[in-house]
């Protein structure tokens, strides 16, 4: 029996922690005790020695001195800022009101506010139950199907978990030794993308199914001009020319710095558009032009705030002025400035902010000193080499690890969250990934979309929770449940998309600011056959 276990501890000790998990026993706690059970059980049994747990101090304190983990707090905070602030419900009234006279006007509204408060909040929680408060009633009200406005919001909600400044991508770049600004630009595009299947979705059933997106009636739509005009003519006009200075910034400045990369002067180019229609937007309004019509001016003094926040958040990482750790600090900042412009800083406000913040990094922290201590002890008897046996093994070399590990995700989302997924499972297949040959930036964001289904998934979901807490009586829970299902179905198709087309993840290779110095020795090594590569973009 002895030598059965000596020669199965490794399994044995992943059952153990499965076993205590659905115990229901705290995740970190269940983590760390596991960890030191099993490391007295190797100690007795000659597997490992018992100087490997003085190993566990130093540990802990590297994770205390991790700069990159501080942008968890700040970008919490930025968003539970921005929930109280009155932004969520502006944008979705005035998004509404643009997209009113189509028939689904108001999802359509509601997954593009989704995808610009998943780039300024980051946070989950706060996208769903600002929407949830404030769209859910009037779609209720407006004739739309349950199951509908129930799916869309959950769904674009968890925008917020792919589209950067995501919490997950921070943990998943910290847990795979890659850069968080890497991640962050990696995951752009598969993000926008998957907001636009949302949108294609919606259209969809806007055809087939007529009845469940009517559009607003006219006595709904509250920005129209005096005349009855809605006004669009004159924003368009607005965007026209917008993006002409933009265009024009960008040829003029490109020309004259011809060695700036093309991202980085998008970004500057839109940045001077979008300031130059705000400086005219105001101008307009105090100096009574009447050149903008009611819902030109409101469109831009709803949009441009958090626009501005996502170029001082974002912008600054893309384009090398700043580490995420302090864009997250600048963006908490520029929250703060955004609700004290709409009137509604207060010391309760921040208070309750700073409270939610402090439990959020703290369950954080306790899950990654839970993992260090099971990551150790399992390392110590061979466990990483147990799992790369088990995957690399599989039939179907990269493609089948890669279906492989994303069904065991999908599944483990029915019962884990994203951080207990990102802790446990990713320091396990993430050194197979690599061995493999796999961009680890590209299969970082690939995990990412996948855990973002753990927010969807009936009836653990997260996401249907936070709906259920401020979701009306009349809205049933099993209409949340299935409204929830479309949307999951549309995720998988996109974490089916990414490895089918691996190009869909930006993953060049660029000089990145690094937030932590390394000291490395170089030491003179054998040359070695390399091994053999796969190359995502293939």
């Amino acid at each position: 029996m002895e030598q059965f276990i000596i020669a199965n501890l490794a399994p044995i000790m992943f059952g153990a922690l499965v076993v205590f998990l659905l115990s229901g026993f705290p995740v970190a706690f269940s983590l760390a005790a596991n960890g030191l059970f099993f490391g007295f059980v190797g100690i007795e049994l000659g597997l490992l020695k018992p100087e490997l747990l003085q190993a566990l101090p130093n540990r802990i304190f590297g994770i205390m001195a991790n700069d990159t983990l501080l942008a968890i707090p700040f970008f919490t905070f930025m968003g539970l800022i921005l929930e109280r602030s009155g932004m969520a419900e502006d944008l979705l009234d005035t998004i509404g009101q643009l997209f009113g006279p189509i028939r689904g006007g108001v999802a359509y509204a509601v997954i593009f506010v989704g995808a610009l408060l998943a780039a300024t909040t980051g946070v989950v929680a706060a996208s769903v139950i600002s929407m949830g408060l404030i769209s859910l009633p009037v779609m209720l009200r407006y004739g739309y199907d349950k199951r509908l406005a129930s799916g869309v919001i959950a769904a674009s909600g968890t925008l917020a978990q792919i589209i950067p400044p995501s919490l997950v991508l921070i943990v998943m770049a910290d847990q795979l030794g890659r850069s968080v600004g890497d991640m962050y630009r990696a995951a752009f595009v598969p993000g926008l993308l998957l907001t636009g299947m949302y949108a294609g979705y919606v259209l969809a059933l806007s055809i087939l199914r007529p009845t469940y997106l009517p559009a607003l009636p006219l006595e709904a739509r509250n920005l129209r001009q005096a005349n009855g005009d809605s006004g669009v003519r004159s924003l368009l006009a607005l965007v026209a020319a917008t993006v002409a200075i933009g265009y024009g910034f960008d040829k003029w400045y490109g020309a004259a710095h011809p060695t700036m990369p093309g991202d980085e002067l998008g970004i500057f180019a839109a940045a001077v558009a979008i300031g130059v229609a705000f400086v005219f937007a105001l101008a307009n309004r105090y100096l009574k032009l009447n050149l903008l019509s009611r819902m030109a001016e409101k469109v831009v003094f709803v949009l441009i705030p958090p626009l501005a926040l996502i170029f001082l958040v974002l912008g600054t990482i893309f384009i090398g002025m700043a580490t995420p750790t302090e864009g997250g600090g600048m963006g908490a900042a520029g929250a703060m400035l955004l609700a004290i412009a709409n009137r509604r800083l207060n010391w309760s406000l921040v208070r309750q902010a700073m409270h939610s913040t402090t439990r959020l990094s703290a369950f954080v922290i306790f899950i990654l000193i839970g993992s260090t201590v099971f990551s150790l002890v399992f390392r110590g008897v061979n466990g990483d080499l147990w799992v790369e046996h088990l995957l690399t093994s599989l039939p179907g070399g990269t493609t089948g690890f890669l279906v492989v590990v994303n069904i065991m995700f999908f599944l483990l989302a029915f019962f884990l969250d994203f951080f207990e997924l990102a802790f446990i499972l990713v320091p396990l297949v993430g050194p197979v990934a690599e061995k493999l040959g796999i961009d680890l930036i590209w299969f970082g964001v690939l995990l990412g979309v996948n855990m973002q289904t753990s927010f969807m998934h009936p009836p653990f979901g997260f996401a249907l929770f936070y709906l259920r807490s401020v979701a009306p009586k009349e809205v049933k829970t099993s209409d949340i449940y299935w409204g929830a299902i479309p949307f999951v179905v549309i995720q998988i198709i996109m974490v089916t998309l990414i490895i089918a087309f691996p190009r869909l993840v930006s993953i060049e290779k660029k000089i990145d600011m690094k937030e932590q110095l390394e000291l490395k020795i170089d030491v003179p090594v054998q040359e070695e056959a390399p091994p053999p590569s796969y190359d995502p973009g293939r």
